[in-house]
């Protein structure tokens, strides 16, 4: 029997945001006992940690059909797991992953744990080719016409690659009908794990979906990774207001499956280049169990 615990990330409300589990103790267990428990989960996303020191744990991530290289609220659901065990009192933390070092900080609210910051890699970015809009457009289940004009469409990596894929507003992100095959297609074809439509809904705050069904995620409630890279995306592009060398985004996401929740994402500047990403979520326990 292996312990865990669930939790709802990027939400202070349980059952919304998005799920994941947590192993505090998985140095003994292997790659299959990992992937097996993960698919019994059943979760999007379980980190499992495999080595623990002072200011540093190394994890693993699994949705339940494969091992990822990283998971954005998973991080956040291990952190708030670390803190209420009396595993981490809050003082810097390096989350060591397959795609490197992930540095973790606490937030704490009149001396209550509130927040967990995770910084992110820096931003990588990769035009999507023109003749692919209309098709892209397709596997989302709208017109062409409905892509926002002013907004980027591109690949973007903090961590892992995702199309990032503007729409005119909201409504049209919530009446999207995702082909999933078509969506797997693509994914492979641009070298990412999904497509995510994101639409305006105030100069700093943006509503997202995530499909990334290559991966074995059809829909992803709310996507950490993801977020940190579409504010770092809009950064670079000048789209989001500036307060001296400092943009602040906010991405809502999961309202279409009932689960919504909410992601901050800050982002550092010097000399006009991106030079920190901040990725900042709240997170609830669920349960603890062992399976």
């Amino acid at each position: 029997m292996i312990a865990y615990c669930q939790v709802s990330a990027f939400t202070e409300t349980p059952g919304h945001g998005n799920q994941a589990g947590v192993v505090v103790s998985a140095q003994h267990l292997s790659d299959i006992e990992m992937q097996g428990f993960a698919a019994r989960l059943g979760v999007p996303e379980t980190v499992f940690i495999t080595d623990r020191a002072p200011g540093t744990v190394r994890v693993r991530y699994f949705t339940p059909t494969q091992e990822i290289e990283f998971c954005g609220h998973a991080t956040v659901a291990l952190g708030l797991v670390l803190v209420s065990q009396g595993l981490w009192q809050g003082e810097d933390l390096q989350v060591n992953t397959l795609i490197g070092q992930i540095p973790l900080s606490l937030e704490a609210e009149r001396g209550v744990p509130k927040r967990i910051w995770m910084q992110q890699r820096q931003l990588e970015v990769r035009p999507v080719p023109r003749e692919l809009r209309k098709r892209i457009a397709g596997a989302l289940g709208i017109d062409e016409r409905l892509l926002h004009r002013g907004l980027p469409l591109s690949s973007a990596s903090t961590g892992l690659w995702t199309t990032f894929v503007p729409v005119v507003d909201s409504f049209v992100v919530d009446a999207l009908d995702p082909d999933m095959h078509e969506i797997t297609a693509l994914s492979r074809e641009l070298g990412v794990t999904g497509l995510h439509p994101y639409a305006p809904v105030k100069p700093d705050t943006f509503y997202t979906r995530d499909f990334s069904p290559l991966v074995g995620i059809p829909e992803d409630p709310v996507t950490g990774s993801s977020s940190g890279a579409l504010i770092a995306l809009l950064t670079a592009a000048g789209t989001l207001p500036r307060r001296g060398n400092t943009t602040h985004g906010y991405c809502l996401q999961g309202h279409a499956m009932g689960s919504p929740g909410e992601v901050i994402v800050e982002v550092r500047l010097d000399r006009e280049q991106i030079s920190c990403i901040r990725v900042g979520g709240c997170a609830v326990l669920e349960h603890e169990g062992r399976l």
